[in-house]
């Protein structure tokens, strides 16, 4: 379990809050909107209405005690940034901040913040990559040449086993798990056979995962 410090209560922080309290960490919640604070009371271990660009409100939350701190904030960069410099001035340990633009993003990482995560463009690339193949489940991007993909077992390895079809040496891809009925099978063998309705998980990189299952 990790104490997070998470500021900016507007939709995408208000997810952050409910995935958080589902994962069972210790979460403090910060906005200067008194209605948006009463909305996650019930997903937060603690929660304030104040201004994260006020240094003395900042440094009453002992920032420093937290293994992570969120900026969340969405529509008022000049605030992010601000709250993302202040955060690591008063010795926040990890500042991850939100980023709508690669230009945003290096003016949050020359001011502090540790991480960037970009929500849109995550959500768009999913969304592009999950909604334009009829074979793609569920997929999760590394980094720019590297991703995760839930994906259809082909139709013609069906029957065949999983060193029968080899991709890995073929196409340098890992099946990382065989999917059956909802439930995740960890314990692959060379002998492991693919069956009619199965999903695999495979890591690769994009290119290859799109030669190999014709995306």
């Amino acid at each position: 379990m990790k104490s997070i410090l998470l500021i900016g209560l507007g939709r995408f922080g208000k997810h952050i809050a409910r995935k958080l309290h589902e994962l069972n960490h210790e979460v403090m919640a910060i906005d200067k909107d008194e209605e948006k604070v009463e909305e996650v009371l019930p997903y937060v271990t603690n929660a304030q209405i104040g201004d994260s660009m006020n240094e003395a409100f900042l440094r009453s939350l002992g920032v420093g005690n937290y293994d992570v701190c969120i900026v969340a904030i969405g529509n008022d960069f000049q605030g992010s940034l601000e709250t993302t410099s202040l955060l690591k001035e008063l010795g926040a340990k990890m500042v991850v901040s939100r980023a709508a633009r690669d230009v945003q993003a290096k003016f949050l990482l020359r001011n502090g913040a540790d991480e960037i995560v970009y929500p849109e463009k995550q959500l768009a690339t999913w969304t592009a990559i999950r909604y334009s193949s009829d074979h793609i489940f569920d997929y999760i991007e590394l980094n720019d040449e590297y991703a995760i993909c839930e994906i259809e077992v082909p139709e013609n390895w069906i029957g065949h086993s999983v060193g029968e079809i080899n991709i890995r040496k073929k196409y340098n891809i890992n099946i990382m798990a065989i999917k059956r009925e909802g439930k995740m099978g960890l314990t692959i063998t060379p002998d492991t056979r693919f069956e009619r309705g199965e999903a695999l998980l495979v890591l690769g990189n994009y290119k290859d995962i799109q030669k190999c299952f014709h995306i």
